[in-house]
């Protein structure tokens, strides 16, 4: 036991007090030969398994130096991780502003070593006990020999990852009650898929939505500020009240139809006015990948595509198009899925039964490689650097040549959509104006949002309402839609995926004043998983 140490036994269980900081060690009999090392100790390399002695003496050494809170360094010697370990227990007090810090072992389970924290937090004159429990595991040094703690975050807290650590401070933005448009609270425990929705309107639109900061503890990522879990609240923050464009009936539905299928993500908006009714994603990594996904949205690009087409009187919904199986474009292969062809078909027949061919045909016609991105930007608002109240990614059609022109034709090659974006082309489509999506009102801090250069032509959107309700109708939406009344219209799409088996389902539809995109990673054809998804969406709406 290093000197200064108070050591004592009290009722046959041995104490350590550090620095007038209590240790509760294990418990053991008076006179049984256990106890904390005392005298010089043998510099012989051990190897093989640990001993009770080794764990205990480790465990008490490390738990002890931790609790004096005055010799980072020290306490980190007893761990395979010293500079992890250093930074973690210094930022404990210095930092986290834990004080009085009195640690107790319970009975150790082969070398884990569980423990409880009973503490106070102290900040600005403001104080509040903290306990919890944790535990520690000792293993023996790959080179030394020597037992040593197994360095984790969560030893210091069960909360802590990688890169994490304790804060304590008034919180960097003051907290929201986030409300739908009819002033339903929305919270991330009844809308999961909300939670970073939430947490980026907290950091952006606290002080202007008129809230206070209380004093808290939280978790923080190293680098990174944002507010990510508060672990002890030492006085009570003030929320102010902040509108947002969803709509809670709408959000349950979506947050309901993606827990249907994994990797999924959905979008709903309002092609009337451009406002964001709901976002949902059911993915492992927690990622929006709603609004930030950058991914091939497959055939669903065929709408842009078709409003190209159409504008350039290259294809009239009526006009006869041709769909072979297969046909090669500057060296490279587009084929239809499962090699399907349309005999004497007309281009709304190719649009609603997803005809890749059809559109590869004609690209030769357009005479301009890069008439697809022009239009996509000018027309469809996408790249424009949405400004939809938080973080977004806005779509992406960069120029491309040859057999690149062509895949993004049918929504391969370089283009990058979400659902968001996909969401917002059939809005165009169906309001006939690129109206940015938007999450919270552009009043809340008169923001410039993105403006189309040209409204998409009266002939060309009822032409290509009219093939998206064929395609709702008879055909390849059909199933996923045949339970919506309305005026409505959808288009599928399957994307596919280098080095993935199946290819990414793709679905977008509209009823009435609501737009809906989904995106199923590996799921298949569009109708299959991420129809149903957008079926589900548009009936709450």
């Amino acid at each position: 036991m290093r000197s200064g140490a108070k050591v004592a036994i009290v009722g046959g269980v041995f104490i350590v007090v550090a620095g007038g900081v209590g240790y509760g060690a294990y418990g053991f009999v008076s006179g049984d030969g256990g106890g904390a090392a005392t005298g010089s100790k043998s510099t012989e390399v051990r190897t093989g398994p640990l001993g009770a002695d080794e764990i205990r003496d480790t465990a008490e050494d490390f738990l002890t130096a931790w609790a004096d809170g005055k010799d980072a360094e020290l306490a980190a010697t007893y761990t395979n991780n010293p500079a992890e370990a250093k930074d973690a227990v210094a930022g404990y007090s210095e930092q986290a502003h834990i004080t009085g810090v009195v640690i107790t072992p319970g009975k150790a389970t082969g070398a884990k070593v569980p423990f409880t924290v009973k503490a106070t937090v102290k900040f600005d004159g403001l104080s509040k006990p903290l306990s919890y429990a944790s535990e520690l595991t000792v293993v023996r040094g790959l080179t030394s020999g020597k037992p040593l703690v197994d360095w984790a975050p969560a030893i210091i807290h069960p909360k802590l990852e990688k890169n994490n650590n304790l804060v304590t401070g008034r919180a960097a933005k003051p907290p929201i009650k986030a409300v739908d448009r009819n002033g339903t609270e929305l919270t991330a425990e009844k809308y999961p898929s909300l939670a970073p929705v939430l947490d980026q309107l907290r950091d952006k639109y606290g002080e202007k939505a008129g809230g206070e900061s209380g004093v808290e503890m939280w978790i923080r990522t190293d680098g990174d500020n944002v507010h990510r879990s508060t672990l002890l609240t030492l006085s009570e923050s003030k929320s102010g009240e902040l509108t947002t464009t969803l709509d809670a009936k709408v959000q349950a539905a979506a947050e309901q139809a993606v827990k249907k299928f994994s990797e999924a993500s959905v979008a709903a908006v309002k092609p009337s006015t451009g406002e964001i009714v709901a976002v949902a994603n059911n993915r492992k990594d927690g990622f929006n990948a709603a609004m930030l996904g950058k991914q091939a949205p497959g055939s669903t690009m065929k709408i842009v595509t078709a409003a190209m087409l159409l504008e350039k009187g290259l294809a009239g919904a009526g006009r006869p198009a041709e769909c072979p199986k297969s046909v090669l474009y500057q060296g490279t292969s587009f084929h239809n899925l499962d090699n399907f062809d349309i005999k004497d078909g007309t281009f709304t027949q190719s649009f609603a039964r997803s005809c890749n061919t059809a559109f590869i045909k004609l690209i030769d016609d357009t005479k301009d490689d890069h008439a697809l991105p022009s239009v996509a930007r000018q027309v469809f608002g996408l790249g424009l650097d949405w400004q939809t109240g938080i973080a977004s990614a806005d779509g992406s059609v960069p120029e491309a040549d040859g057999g690149g022109a062509a895949a993004q034709y049918i929504g391969q090659g370089t283009v990058q959509m979400n659902v968001l974006n996909i969401a917002s082309v059939t809005a165009t489509t169906k309001d006939g104006t690129f109206r940015q999506p938007v999450i919270v009102p552009r009043g809340l801090d008169d923001r410039q949002l993105a403006v189309a250069e040209r409204q998409l032509p009266g002939a060309v959107g009822q032409q290509l309402r009219d093939m998206m309700r064929a395609t709702a109708a008879w055909g390849t939406g059909q199933k996923a839609m045949s339970g919506l009344g309305g005026d409505k219209g959808a288009k599928t799409g399957s994307a596919e995926v280098d080095g993935q088996a199946t290819s990414n389902s793709w679905f977008t539809g509209f009823q009435d004043d609501l737009s809906v995109a989904a995106s199923v990673e590996s799921g298949g054809h569009g109708g299959d998983a991420a129809g149903p998804v957008v079926a589900a969406v548009l009936s709450a709406g």
